[in-house]
């Protein structure tokens, strides 16, 4: 097993998974928290050295660039409209880097 691909898809899962959590919850940590996992996916995509890896980086800059004004838009007028729909904005940029991930999954030749 590749631990090293284990850790950067649970960082891209990771980085979806919050942020849906933050549009049930609705709370500037949890924002923060979803905007702290992203950042962290994306210096884990910087090395990735695959067909697919300026497509996975580009995603998680999209993510990266919906998610931070978010945070700062709930913490400075505390709107929360904005902050939802930018949110939504990197779940949709999060989905596409998962589906990139499986993409560049089934092409691999590797045995398990």
């Amino acid at each position: 097993m590749n631990w090293g691909r284990v850790i950067y898809i649970f960082f891209a899962l990771m980085s979806l998974t919050t942020t849906a959590g933050f549009l049930y919850a609705h709370n500037e940590i949890a924002l923060f928290v979803a905007a702290s996992v992203n950042l962290v996916s994306t210096l884990l995509k910087i090395g990735v050295r695959n067909i697919l890896s300026a497509e996975l980086f580009a995603s998680s800059l999209v993510a990266d660039l919906h998610l931070i004004p978010a945070f700062v838009v709930m913490q400075v007028s505390g709107n929360l409209t904005i902050a939802i729909s930018l949110a939504i904005g990197a779940i949709v940029a999060n989905l596409f880097s998962l589906s990139l991930v499986l993409v560049e999954s089934a092409k691999m030749k590797e045995e398990f």
